[in-house]
C-alpha cells in the first residue's frame, strides 16, 4: 500500500508553496491581524483563478474535478503560510456540504460562485461556550424560516452563504440549512479573539428565509460525515503550520549565540526542536494514513479523521509554544512572527471541536472493534 503523494500532487504542493511564499508572507498576515484589510482578498483570488477553491468541485460546477489528495497537498501550504483567507470554512466545510447533500438548484447556484470564490460559505454551529450538543440547539428551523443566535462562526464577518445546523421544527431532529447571508434579516456582529487574521462573528436570524441541506431531520449525522473529511483536512493544514514553525526555531537556534556558540548546540535546545521534530513526523504519518481514508471513501475514515486530528493539533500547539521558547525572550515581542503561529495554533485546535471532543471520538472508533 501506497501512503506517498504522486509525482503530480507533488509538484502542485510545491507551486502551491512557491505562491504562498511570494504572495502570503507573514507581512500580508501582519497586515490582516492589524485591521488594514479584513483578509487576504488578492491571495484569494488569485487561488480562485488557479482552481484552488474548486479542487474537489466537479467541472460541471465550474470546479477542477479534482480529488481529495490535491485538496490535501494544497491545504498543508495553506497551513504553512499561515493564510488569512476563508479556505478552510468555504472549501472543506461549506463546498463540501453542499457536494454531499445539495440538490440539483442549490448546487447549481452556489457551487460556481464558491469555486471562482466570488461567494465564500461558512459554517454556523456554535451557540455559545462549550461542545455543541444535538439536543440543547436552539437556533430553530421550521416553516421555510430560520431563528435564532449562533457564535462564534469562524470567518462570518466574511460570509456570503451559510450552512447553519439548527433545530427542525418539523421532524423533531436536527437540518442543515442553507441561508443567503446578504437577506436583511441576517445581522453578523464581529467577534473579538485570539487570531484576527480568522475573524469570528456572532449570526442572528430573525425569521430569515432558508432552505433544509438534504433530508429534514437527518442533519447530524450529515454533518458527522462532514466533520470526518473536514478534520483530516485541516489536520493538513496543522502540520504545515507545526513544520513552519519548527523551521523557524531551528533557524534561530543556528544564527543565534550565546557565550561563543550557537544555541542550537546546548542540549535543552535541541531536546526541545528533536521533541517537536517527533511530534510533527507522527502527525504527518496520521494525516497521510487520513488521507488515504478521505481519498478512497474507507470505512476507517472515522478512526482516520479523529487520529489525525489529535495528533496534528498536538503537534501544531507544540510546535508554536517551543517555537516562543527558543527565541527567548525574543519571542514573545510583536517583532518577531513567532505569536502569528502561536494563534493559529489556538484557534485551529478549537474548530471543528476541541481536542477532548476529537479524543473522545478516538477512543470510541477504537471500542468499536472490542464491543462487536
Amino acid at each position: 500500500m501506497n501512503f506517498d503523494f504522486s509525482n503530480e500532487q507533488k509538484m502542485l504542493k510545491d507551486q502551491a508553496r512557491k505562491f504562498l511564499q511570494d504572495q502570503c508572507s507573514s507581512t500580508v498576515v501582519r497586515q490582516v491581524l492589524e485591521g488594514e484589510m479584513e483578509y487576504a482578498s488578492h491571495v484569494w483570488q488569485e487561488m480562485a483563478q488557479m482552481g484552488w477553491q474548486g479542487t474537489c468541485i466537479p467541472e460541471a460546477y465550474g470546479g477542477a474535478g479534482l480529488g481529495y489528495l490535491e485538496l490535501c497537498v494544497l491545504a498543508e501550504e495553506v497551513g504553512r503560510s499561515l493564510a488569512p483567507i476563508p479556505f478552510s470554512s468555504s472549501v472543506y466545510l461549506a463546498a463540501e456540504a453542499l457536494l454531499s447533500a445539495g440538490s440539483e438548484a442549490q448546487k447549481s447556484h452556489w457551487l460556481p460562485k464558491l469555486s471562482s470564490g466570488e461567494a465564500i460559505g461558512v459554517l454556523a454551529l456554535a451557540e455559545g461556550a462549550g461542545a455543541p450538543v444535538e439536543s440543547h440547539l436552539q437556533c430553530q428551523f421550521s416553516g421555510g424560516q430560520l431563528t435564532g443566535k449562533k457564535m462564534p462562526v469562524l470567518d462570518g464577518p466574511l460570509a456570503d452563504v451559510a450552512i447553519v445546523v439548527a433545530k427542525d421544527g418539523e421532524t423533531g431532529g436536527v437540518s442543515l440549512v442553507l441561508v443567503d447571508v446578504a437577506d436583511s434579516s441576517v445581522q453578523t456582529e464581529p467577534l473579538t479573539t485570539v487570531d484576527p487574521t480568522r475573524p469570528q462573528a456572532i449570526m442572528t436570524f430573525n425569521n430569515t428565509p432558508a432552505e433544509c441541506l438534504g433530508a429534514p431531520g437527518k442533519g447530524w449525522g450529515l454533518l458527522t460525515q462532514l466533520f470526518n473529511k473536514a478534520a483530516v483536512l485541516l489536520a493538513f493544514e496543522q502540520i504545515g503550520g507545526a513544520d513552519a514553525a519548527l523551521q523557524m526555531a531551528r533557524d534561530y537556534a543556528l544564527g543565534r549565540y550565546a557565550f561563543g556558540r550557537q544555541i542550537g548546540s546546548f542540549q535543552a535546545i535541541k531536546h526541545k526542536l528533536a521533541d517537536c521534530y517527533i511530534k510533527n513526523e507522527l502527525a504527518r504519518s496520521n494525516t497521510y494514513f487520513g488521507a488515504w481514508a478521505l481519498s478512497t471513501n474507507a470505512r476507517e475514515l472515522p478512526l482516520a479523521a479523529a487520529t489525525a486530528r489529535v495528533s496534528a493539533t498536538q503537534a501544531f500547539e507544540f510546535a508554536a509554544k517551543e517555537n516562543i521558547q527558543t527565541h527567548g525572550g525574543m519571542g514573545y515581542t510583536w517583532e518577531f512572527d513567532c505569536h502569528l503561529y502561536y494563534r493559529r495554533a489556538k484557534l485551529l485546535a478549537l474548530s471543528l471541536g476541541s481536542a477532548l471532543t476529537w479524543k473522545n471520538r478516538l477512543v470510541d472508533q477504537l471500542e468499536q472493534p472490542s464491543a462487536a
